[in-house]
C-alpha cells in the first residue's frame, strides 16, 4: 500500500501532466470538426473547459507539493507552450486559457513535503473527479472514432490519431484507478508496460508529423519517418522483453537514447512552428503537446534505468 505522501504526490503529478493532455485532445477534436457537426464542436469544447477546471484545481493543490524532477522535466509546460497556445487560439478562434500556463510557470516544488488527512482527502476527491471526466471523454472519443470509421462524419484528424488519444485516456484512467486503490507499483513490471505503451505513442507521433508536413519538407519528412521506424522496432522489443525474450534493461537503454533524440527533434519542430519556419498543417500546440509527452517518457525512462541497474 502506498504512503500518504506518495499517494498525494503521484496523483498531483499525474494530473499536472495528463489533465493538460486531455484538455488539448479535446481542443484538437474541436478544431478538426466541420461546421456541419457544430454539436460535436460544442461537446468537445465543453470537455476542454472541464479539463481546464481540473487542471486549475490541480495547480492550486500542487504548489510546494510536487517533486522538483517533474517540474524540471518539461512535461508540465515547455518554453514553447505559451506561444503555441497563443498561436493556436489565433488560428482557430478557440479561447485557450493561457492563465493556466502562467500559473504553472510559477509552481514551486518540494521534495520534503508533509501531509495531513484533510489534504489527502481533497486529492482523493480530485482523483474521483478526474476518473469520471476521463471516462466520459473516452466514451466521446469512442463514439467519434466509430462515426469516422463508418463515414458518418468527417474530421481533419486521422482515424489513428483518434484511436491514439483514446488509448491515452484509457491509460490515464487506469493509472488514477491504481492510485485510488492504493496499489503498490512494481517498477520492473511498470517498465515493461510503460515502455511498450510509450514507444508505440512515440512511433505514432512520428507518423502524424510525417503526414502533416508539407510535401516540400523532404528532410523533416525523412527524419520523422526514420523515428517512426525506430520506435516501431522499440515497441516490438518492449513486447519481447515482456515475454522474457530479451532483457528489459536493453530496451530501456535503447528507448532512452531514441527518446532523447526525438525530444530534440520535437523541440526544434515546435520552435519552427511557433516561428512560422516550417511548412505544414500542424497546429503549433500539437507540436508542443507531443514534446511534453516525450519529456514525460524521458523522465520515466531515467527512473526505470536506475531500477534495472
Amino acid at each position: 500500500m502506498s504512503s500518504s505522501i506518495e499517494f498525494i504526490r503521484q496523483s498531483l503529478e499525474l494530473h499536472l501532466f495528463f489533465a493538460r493532455i486531455m484538455k488539448e485532445h479535446s481542443f484538437f477534436l474541436e478544431a478538426g470538426f466541420t461546421q456541419r457537426d457544430s454539436n460535436l464542436i460544442l461537446e468537445a469544447d465543453t470537455f476542454r473547459m472541464e479539463f481546464d477546471k481540473l487542471l486549475a484545481d490541480t495547480v492550486v493543490l500542487s504548489n510546494g507539493v510536487v517533486s522538483c524532477s517533474v517540474l524540471q522535466s518539461g512535461e508540465v509546460i515547455t518554453p514553447f507552450t505559451l506561444k503555441a497556445e497563443m498561436a493556436s487560439a489565433y488560428f482557430t478562434g478557440v479561447n485557450i486559457s493561457t492563465n493556466l500556463t502562467n500559473a504553472e510557470s510559477t509552481l514551486m516544488c518540494n521534495d520534503l513535503m508533509r501531509v495531513n488527512s484533510a489534504f489527502e482527502q481533497r486529492v482523493f476527491m480530485l482523483n474521483q473527479r478526474a476518473m469520471e471526466l476521463v471516462s466520459d471523454l473516452a466514451e466521446f472519443k469512442t463514439r467519434i472514432l466509430s462515426a469516422v470509421m463508418s463515414c458518418k462524419i468527417f474530421t481533419n484528424n486521422y482515424p489513428l490519431l483518434i484511436d491514439h488519444i483514446l488509448r491515452e485516456a484509457k491509460f490515464y484512467y487506469k493509472l488514477v484507478q491504481k492510485l485510488q486503490n492504493r496499489e503498490n507499483i512494481n517498477l520492473e513490471m511498470e517498465a515493461y508496460k510503460q515502455e511498450a505503451f510509450w514507444n508505440r505513442i512515440m512511433a505514432e507521433h512520428s507518423k502524424f508529423i510525417r503526414g502533416l508536413l508539407d510535401p516540400t519538407e523532404n528532410e523533416l519528412i525523412n527524419t520523422a519517418n526514420n523515428f517512426g521506424n525506430e520506435f516501431d522496432k522499440l515497441t516490438e522489443e518492449a513486447k519481447e522483453a515482456m515475454d522474457k525474450t530479451i532483457p528489459i534493461s536493453k530496451v530501456t537503454d535503447d528507448s532512452l537514447k531514441a527518446t532523447i533524440e526525438i525530444s530534440k527533434f520535437k523541440a526544434q519542430g515546435t520552435q519552427g512552428l511557433v516561428d512560422c519556419k516550417i511548412r505544414s498543417i500542424i497546429i503549433p500546440l500539437l507540436g508542443d503537446h507531443t514534446l511534453r509527452e516525450a519529456n514525460h517518457y524521458l523522465r520515466l525512462l531515467k527512473i526505470f534505468r536506475k531500477v534495472n541497474v
